[in-house]
């Protein structure tokens, strides 16, 4: 039986591996290729313009900016599915770019109401889209204290008022709304129709939606909000000051 002692090593099938200046030849022929035609170089600086403004979204903190760079990147993409072609790629750019560009014409509108109405606070303007009527009899209870609060109010007609302070609430404006944002989630007063009364409500979900979405809504709700407990803490004040100023007189405390 003849020695293997002194065989050459086994050498690996030809075609298995591709030297350096074979896979540069490869991507230069791949280059060449995408070049070749005035449709092709659109095709792929379609696609490059698509990628990058993807990566461009990931950097973005706000949801308006996020939607429009969408719609660009939505755009080269189906440049390139168009010219390419590649149909899968031209059907999924063609269905992103209609979702986002319905969903940043919708916030662009809602960001324009909100600056519209901040000075006049006419809240049932840029809310009302999303709200649903409800109508209310005399003597009816909206909510009562410690119920869970799962909507956000708008009075729009009749008359209504806080039970425990006695506060009637001012037509075209919004109540009810610190409730969403208390540890418990419970109303701390009661809202009674004094009269035939037609409310507009906004569920929890929506309005977290709306502020998540747009920083404007975010900030007038938080300005309501802020103003809502100044506005108690005044009231507070005064009934404490009310009171000490009975027992310095000897009077009996308010009930």
């Amino acid at each position: 039986m003849p020695s293997l002692a002194g065989a050459p090593p086994a050498q690996p099938p030809r075609g298995t591996e591709l030297s350096f200046a074979e896979l540069a030849q490869q991507a230069a022929s791949g280059v060449n290729a995408a070049l070749s035609s005035p449709v092709s170089i659109a095709a792929y600086v379609g696609a490059v313009i698509g990628a990058a403004l993807v990566m461009v979204s990931a950097v973005v903190r706000t949801m308006i900016p996020l939607r429009w760079l969408a719609v660009g990147s939505n755009c080269g993409f189906v440049i390139y599915g168009l010219l390419h072609p590649a149909p899968v790629t031209l059907a999924v750019a063609l269905g992103l770019l209609v979702i986002n560009i319905y969903r940043a014409i919708e916030m662009v509108k809602l960001t324009r109401r909100v600056k519209r109405t901040a000075a006049t606070d006419v809240s049932d303007v840029w809310l009302r889209p999303y709200m649903r009527t409800k109508k209310l009899k005399a003597g009816s209870t909206l909510f009562a204290r410690g119920d869970l609060a799962d909507h956000l109010y708008l009075l729009a007609d009749g008359e209504m008022e806080l039970v425990e302070i006695g506060k009637r609430l001012e037509h075209g404006k919004i109540f009810g709304e610190i409730a969403f944002f208390a540890p418990d989630k419970r109303r701390t007063f009661s809202a009674r129709c004094l009269e035939d009364c037609t409310v507009l409500m906004i569920d929890e979900t929506t309005v977290k939606q709306l502020y998540f979405q747009n920083p404007a809504f975010g900030f007038h709700l938080v300005a309501l909000i802020a103003g809502r407990l100044s506005a108690d803490l005044e009231r507070i004040r005064a009934d404490a000051a009310t009171e000490i100023a009975r027992a310095k007189a000897g009077q009996a405390p308010l009930v």
